[in-house]
């Protein structure tokens, strides 16, 4: 179903929510932190969705084991290396990795701005080593409320040279996106790009929101988008870049299955839908599965999968210029195998 010709792109990953079960067990033994079981397949269970969940906030529970082995910077260094090193593993070309800072210093009351610079010294390792095409987004989490997000984005901006975006996530039905306007609008004078989680747990008013209010270029799921057609045209209309997450959608009741979400409409009325994992660690997936599994049962025809899979470097957060050569590395690539 891939198109091997062309780049294969993620671009909404949490790192935090993509933390290996063996990094869970040493880290914990490292820190003294107890967990519910001593081997990896007894854990999996308590980090991995195994059946769907009640709602978004449930599915969040999973990363409680996730976070809370983040007893220190280097555990955060060694989770961001881990996530690069793995998606270049998985066969991706490009990935954008995003991660809350406050959600991840919470649970041993790390200084978030010491996250960030840990995460940053994490991915540049792994890139180094690998080659790797990687940019970070930086995650303002609503579910913290407005005063608490002035301080994440503080922590953010100290490295702004070295993010590429700044995303509002969290807790969208509670924390409406209106709060924090004014944080995402200094974000963006900072030359950071804007994608917004939007229309997964509440209603197409919250899309509304996001693209007009906030000016967001790209969205998270916007799953309910679908129940507005005038919304739709809007979204079609803005080249607004849709972050798609099949089997997280499933999994947190976002719909009731891959063939009731709309993302072939998406595709059928021409928006810039993307295919992506959301928390393959919690989700027990990768690219692949949600391309070569997931997509076809959504009803995707193959040409619609092809065209899922070029939207993403389309709305992607890279130059021009950086989509030319990844283009470039990728015929390269593919002359290089066939000879």
């Amino acid at each position: 179903m891939i198109d091997p010709s062309f780049p294969l792109i993620d671009l909404h990953r949490h790192l935090d929510g993509n933390v290996r079960l063996r990094t869970i067990l040493e880290l914990a033994d490292q820190h003294g932190i107890s967990l519910p079981a001593d081997d990896e397949e007894s854990l999996r269970p308590f980090v991995q969705v195994t059946e769907p969940q009640p709602g978004v906030m449930a599915f969040l529970e999973k990363f409680r084991y996730m976070v809370g082995v983040l007893a220190d910077y280097q555990a955060c260094r060694r989770v961001a290396y881990e996530n690069v090193v793995d998606a270049q593993s998985e066969g991706l070309d490009y990935v954008e990795l995003r991660f809350s800072p406050l959600f991840m210093a919470e649970p041993h009351h790390l200084h978030p701005q010491g996250v960030v610079e840990a995460v940053i010294d994490g991915v540049e390792a792994a890139r180094r080593e690998t080659g790797m095409k990687v940019n970070l987004i930086g995650i303002l989490s609503r579910t913290y409320g407005q005063e608490l997000a002035w301080k994440e984005l503080e922590a953010l901006l100290a490295f702004a040279d070295k993010l590429v975006a700044v995303d509002l996530a969290g807790d969208e039905a509670n924390y409406p996106g209106e709060w924090f306007t004014e944080h995402l609008e200094k974000a963006r004078q900072q030359g950071l790009r804007l994608t917004v989680h939007a229309g997964e747990s509440a209603g197409p008013a919250s899309v509304w929101q996001a693209v007009q209010a906030l000016r967001a270029e790209r969205l998270g799921h916007a799953v309910h988008a679908i129940e507005d057609p005038r919304l739709m045209d809007t979204l079609a209309e803005r080249g607004i870049g849709i972050e798609v997450n099949l089997t997280s959608n499933v999994q947190t009741s976002t719909v009731s299955s891959y063939a009731a979400h709309p993302l072939r409409q998406f595709l059928a009325k021409g928006l810039l839908a993307t295919i992506n994992t959301d928390d393959p660690g919690i989700s027990g997936i990768d690219l692949r599965y949600e391309y070569e599994v997931a997509a076809p049962a959504a009803g995707l025809s193959a040409e619609q999968i092809i065209q899922a899979q070029r939207n993403a470097l389309t709305v992607s957060f890279l130059s021009p210029e950086e989509k030319q050569a990844l283009l470039i590395r990728k015929v390269g690539e593919g002359s290089k195998s066939d000879s």
